[in-house]
């Protein structure tokens, strides 16, 4: 891994003199942060530039940034950076749009260069991503349920006497929203890469479907009880009386540890369901801080710590999910990479403006309130939530 570093940087080489660089980072394990010192190490050896890794919690990483960068303090690269912090780190002026540092926008997935772009300036190289997707036990359900039919008949199946076939927190708006996505609810209108947040889409008639779908699953197919949070889910399927849940790449670890035999899919599109089920998808990228001394030695150091060849090393770190398309066909006998791979590109990326702020509570209270009870009034649930969130907005 470090040669092939080493040979990376060796051809990025081109910057004169030597500077002191500073990486701000949120990884924890002892993995990921090994793997990105060795990187900044091995780009030190062959650039003559010093690199500073600094470890940050991730919930502290934007403020510091806002507050140092002005004062020429803080890092030149944060590695890295969820998508819904762009917003708000651009509107301070504090961050770098990187598009002249992309290693090949062919190789990256379409839906994470959306993520990272915000009005149109790629605001952070994209490392990796997460989505929901469908995690399955192969001993109760064989094969991947194709259809929506498929699914229930397997979720029925599996379902009575202390077994659960299917079980998903109905009231998560975020784990739920492939749904939304599937029937045309939409948090912000995306018109050509740019979202409007004049425009809500959260109590249009698809988005009303899903909320009913979601009650349907509860009420008219009894498959999943009041009460299930995702801990509880999750508690379940490692004790082998849950045949499908959805979840993220979080809780894969915990899966193999209990030597479960699952499979990773996407969830069948919907009933009447114009498009194909959707869920969000979650990007983070490296950034550049835009009061960084040297940006070119910046640039090339985050070039180099996203290209194909690096993702790959990552992912055998830390098991992130690659965003380069060349990474994940090197990794495609690993069915953790494959599966969530097809959710993220099936995905939509989560906004990434900072009004995003102002539907969370509303939007949950919503879906929360839309589960409670056996088909309510879902038009009045979320036309209030949508009325919420424009009195916020203002």
């Amino acid at each position: 891994m470090t040669k092939t570093a080493l040979t990376l940087a060796l051809a990025l080489l081109g910057t004169a003199g030597a500077s002191n660089l500073t990486v701000w980072t949120h990884f924890t394990s002892a993995e990921e942060a090994t793997w990105l010192r060795q990187q900044a190490a091995a780009y030190g050896r062959a650039t003559g530039h010093r690199v500073t890794v600094v470890s940050v919690p991730l919930d502290q990483m934007a403020d510091k940034l806002i507050q140092a960068a002005p004062r020429g303090q803080g890092p030149d690269l944060i590695v890295a950076l969820p998508q819904d912090r762009l917003g708000q780190l651009a509107a301070a002026g504090v961050i770098e749009p990187m598009d002249r540092w992309v290693w090949s926008e062919a190789d990256l997935d379409r839906s994470v260069m959306q993520a990272m772009t915000y009005r149109g300036k790629l605001l952070g190289l994209p490392m990796f991503a997460e989505a929901v997707a469908l995690v399955y036990n192969k001993r109760l359900v064989p094969q991947a349920p194709a259809t929506w039919n498929e699914f229930l008949a397997a979720a029925r199946a599996n379902t009575g006497d202390g077994r659960f076939g299917f079980l998903v927190d109905l009231s998560n708006a975020y784990m739920n929203y492939g749904l939304f996505s599937a029937y045309g609810g939409y948090v912000f209108k995306n018109s050509r890469g740019t979202l409007d947040a004049s425009d809500i889409g959260l109590n249009n008639p698809g988005a009303l479907r899903a909320a009913a779908l979601l009650n349907d699953l509860r009420y008219k197919y009894g498959l999943v009880p009041e009460g299930v949070t995702g801990d509880a889910a999750k508690s379940a399927f490692l004790e082998g009386r849950l045949a499908m849940l959805v979840t993220g790449p979080w809780d894969i670890g915990d899966f193999k540890k209990a030597n479960l035999d699952y499979g990773i899919t996407v969830l069948p599109q919907p009933p009447g369901a114009p498009q194909a089920w959707s869920p969000f998808v979650g990007v983070q990228g490296i950034v550049m801080n835009a009061y960084s001394r040297d940006k070119a030695a910046a640039g090339r150091l985050a070039q180099a710590l996203v290209t194909s060849t690096a993702q790959v090393s990552f992912n055998r770190a830390g098991g992130r999910i690659p965003v380069s398309l060349k990474a994940r066909a090197q990794l495609k006998s690993d069915p953790v990479v494959t599966g969530f791979s097809r959710a993220i590109a099936a995905g939509t990326p989560m906004p990434n403006v900072p009004q995003m702020g102002a539907v969370w509570k509303p939007w949950s209270d919503a879906v929360a309130l839309s589960v409670q009870s056996r088909s309510p009034n879902y038009a009045a649930i979320f036309g209030k939530a949508v009325q919420d969130i424009r009195a916020a907005l203002r």
